[in-house]
């Protein structure tokens, strides 16, 4: 990766991440000052908004780190399995907090159930996604082993010249 290229994934992550933590700061405020008002259950909403947040965050500190592994060339690396399995686990994590959303709000669109239905859908691609994700793992593992393979037949070539 070129140095554009890590400065700006870094500054699209940082300004993510910081979005995030203000939205977290306003839902935590809005737990502590704001009496629940309509038909929906708000401070389990802010609740699990404020998890949901969590996993994004948790993802983007990782995608961080693997962002730095591969600068300095040690992406293909058992330790990057480590994080690769926590932005699975947070992906997996997130999804389940939107099917705890899409159940909160499930009883006020008995009127219009296809709104469940397309939540239900989301719930689904997000759980797509960790699956992607844990294709790629795959692909990275293929990866390690054969860096490691080359690595291997190099030493044995270097002691053979």
């Amino acid at each position: 990766m070129g140095r554009l290229t890590v400065g700006a994934l870094r500054a699209v992550l940082a300004v993510v991440f910081t979005g995030t933590v203000l939205v977290q700061a306003l839902m935590v405020w809005a737990l502590f000052t704001d009496p629940e008002r309509g038909s929906l259950p708000l401070t389990p909403l802010r609740l699990i908004t404020i998890l949901g947040l969590v996993t994004v965050q948790v993802v983007l500190v990782c995608i961080w780190r693997l962002v730095a592994m591969v600068r300095r060339g040690t992406v293909f690396s058992p330790a990057a399995f480590r994080y690769v399995n926590i932005v699975i686990g947070a992906i997996v994590a997130a999804a389940l907090v939107w099917f705890a959303v899409t159940i909160l709000n499930a009883p006020g669109q008995r009127a219009d159930p296809g709104v469940t239905v397309i939540m239900g859908g989301i719930g689904l691609a997000i759980l797509g996604v960790a699956l992607l994700v844990l294709l790629l793992r795959m692909l990275l593992a293929q990866a390690v082993d054969r860096d490691a393979e080359a690595s291997q037949l190099r030493a044995e070539l270097d002691e053979v010249i």
